[in-house]
């Protein structure tokens, strides 16, 4: 037979509660019961403390400073708390702590009153007065299996997400990293290929650099055909100039005359210092007759200029030679470079400071 409300108020049918031979789980679950008769809710304590966090309230009010200071996991609420209902308390809870399990504690039994806590409230247990300890508790254990379990899901979801996001943020930092040193990589390289084919004295193209760039012009005449002017140009008596002013006065000089003769070409041209006092023009698109303005060009400059070396004025005359092949013409480069060199000497045997072209 069950307990009647006046055995549970007078402690009896409670040996499962208070055995002390039984030493029930205790449940990491805070549990809030609001009754408004004391005597009920000592002996819920009762029966419940061993194996939940209880705490009280006799009142809607108390209950919802209790959930104010604290987080609650179940609250079990009579449904005649004085001058407000259980189902506006459970109303409330399920809008201001929408987590929290929510059992109502009834000693009616009607229909209405169960479908408005279900409907309305939205209760998840409904528990009639008076009730069987066991049952109560086996109750409470099944909804704190639940919260734990939903606890720990959520626990585990977000040390997923923690570690997901960490997993992410280091392989964005190594990308990062990577990207750097490929950058990095890239510079370096791109450093070093200019070095390569840069002339380290004068910051010209070097001999590799502007032969490549004579074979690349020859190569696209093949699709594109047109003229191509190639020249060399060569400081006259250079030998002078290292002997009357060392070599860091030569190198100065070098560097000076290949600054006179950037600014002298076209920015379609291109010229590189193929070796010693001896510098190279690619000229593409240019005839016979261009070719004889831009050699003639490159030597009056030259001449025309000064440069000072530790107070002294020094003028310097250069020769140049160039070979042109006209358009629809097919000649290889070594032929080209051969024609330019000779142009060179024609002008160097006319006495220097001195232009002269040849058609190949």
């Amino acid at each position: 037979m069950n307990p009647t409300l006046t055995d549970l108020a007078n402690g009896r049918g409670l040996a499962l509660a208070t055995d002390p031979t039984v030493s029930p789980p205790r449940h990491a679950c805070s549990v809030l019961v609001v009754d408004d008769e004391p005597a009920i809710l000592a002996m819920l304590v009762n029966q419940l403390g061993r194996e939940f966090d209880v705490v009280t309230a006799c009142s809607a009010e108390q209950a919802r400073t209790e959930f104010a200071r604290r987080p609650i996991d179940i609250v079990i609420s009579d449904l005649q708390l004085g001058t407000e209902t259980g189902l506006q308390l459970l109303d409330w809870v399920r809008r201001a702590a929408p987590r929290a399990v929510r059992v109502l504690l009834t000693g009616t039994a009607r229909l209405e009153d169960a479908a408005e806590a279900i409907n309305f409230c939205q209760v998840h247990r409904l528990v009639l007065k008076p009730w069987r300890t066991d049952d109560l508790l086996d109750t409470l254990r099944q909804t704190a299996r639940g919260l734990l379990l939903e606890r720990n899901h959520e626990q585990l979801l977000t040390e997923y997400r923690r570690l997901t996001e960490e997993l992410e943020r280091r392989v964005q930092d190594r990308t990062r990293e990577l990207e750097q040193t490929m950058h990095q990589l890239r510079m370096q390289n791109q450093f070093l290929e200019k070095m390569a084919l840069t002339d380290s004295l004068t910051g010209l193209p070097n001999r590799r650099s502007i032969d490549l760039l004579a074979r690349k012009e020859l190569l696209r005449r093949t699709r594109s055909p047109g003229p191509l002017a190639l020249g060399l140009i060569d400081a006259d008596r250079f030998k002078d100039i290292n002997s009357s002013y060392l070599l860091s006065g030569g190198d100065h000089v070098l560097t000076w005359l290949g600054q006179v003769l950037q600014a002298s070409i076209r920015g379609s041209d291109a010229i590189g210092r193929v070796g010693g006092e001896e510098f190279m023009v690619v000229a593409p698109g240019t005839d016979a007759d261009g070719a004889a303005v831009l050699a003639e060009r490159l030597r009056a400059n030259v001449e025309i200029g000064r440069t000072v070396y530790k107070s002294r004025e020094i003028q310097v005359t250069v020769s140049v030679g160039f070979a042109v092949v006209e358009d629809g013409a097919v000649v290889g480069y070594e032929r080209l470079r051969e024609a330019s060199a000779a142009a060179l000497a024609d002008a160097k045997a006319a006495g220097r400071n001195r232009s002269k072209v040849r058609v190949v």
